[in-house]
């Protein structure tokens, strides 16, 4: 039965994709990387997927050293793209908690943040209907300088976000929004590289700050 949901659910996916103009196999090279690079062991791992914030999180692993992290983060995806390659990207390795970055680009491409949910809460429905003890933690889209024309909107899909993970059990939300703004409600300027998009090592000082509270005890 599960199976059967899950083809159903992926043809869907990618003939909504297709009418989109957003072809999510653009990324089945980079995919089926991951899967040559996987070292499968007996220990559940925590699994971080989403956009180049993620991806770029190079020390990630150094950073958190006490715990067995695979990242999976894919530039340039939307929420679209995890939920296609689900299972390559989280429900193969049976982790213990996924981390999930993405709305950025969602959000700069002009998705409503209705649309995003819908993608949201049915890649967290597959997941915990696969593996029913695992924890999801949605980090939400954080502000940029390159993007701060879209404030209003990413405001909109953070709060949207948060709401469906304060009524969902085994999900929960990240703000790593307010962390990235002064004390005037601007965001920092010195956080990014030249691209005034992707963070730099102060960036992921705060991410790390943020975020490692969350991460199960090892």
């Amino acid at each position: 039965m599960y199976v059967k949901s899950f083809l159903i659910s992926a043809l869907l996916v990618f003939l909504t994709l297709q009418v989109q103009g957003q072809d999510p196999l653009r990324f089945e090279k980079t995919i089926n990387e991951f899967n040559e690079e996987d070292v499968r062991t007996d220990k559940r791992p925590i699994i971080f997927t989403g956009s180049s914030s993620v991806r770029i999180w190079r020390s990630i692993n150094e950073d958190f050293p006490k715990h067995y992290i695979i990242n999976r983060g894919f530039g340039g995806s939307h929420m679209s793209d995890v939920q296609y390659f689900l299972e390559d990207l989280v429900l193969t390795d049976n982790p213990r908690q996924v981390f999930i970055y993405e709305g950025d680009n969602d959000i700069a491409s002009g998705k409503s943040k209705e649309v995003i949910m819908e993608h949201t809460k049915d890649v967290c429905d597959r997941i915990l209907a696969a593996i029913p003890d695992v924890e999801i933690l949605l980090i939400s889209p954080k502000p940029s300088v390159a993007r701060w024309n879209l404030k209003a909107e990413y405001m909109a899909m953070n709060k949207a976000m948060q709401e469906y993970a304060e009524m969902t059990d085994q999900v929960t939300f990240i703000d790593v929004w307010a962390p990235a703004l002064d004390e005037s409600g601007h965001v920092f300027t010195d956080i990014f590289l030249d691209d005034k998009l992707h963070m730099n090592d102060k960036g992921y000082d705060i991410w790390r700050s943020v975020i490692g509270p969350y991460l199960a005890t090892p």
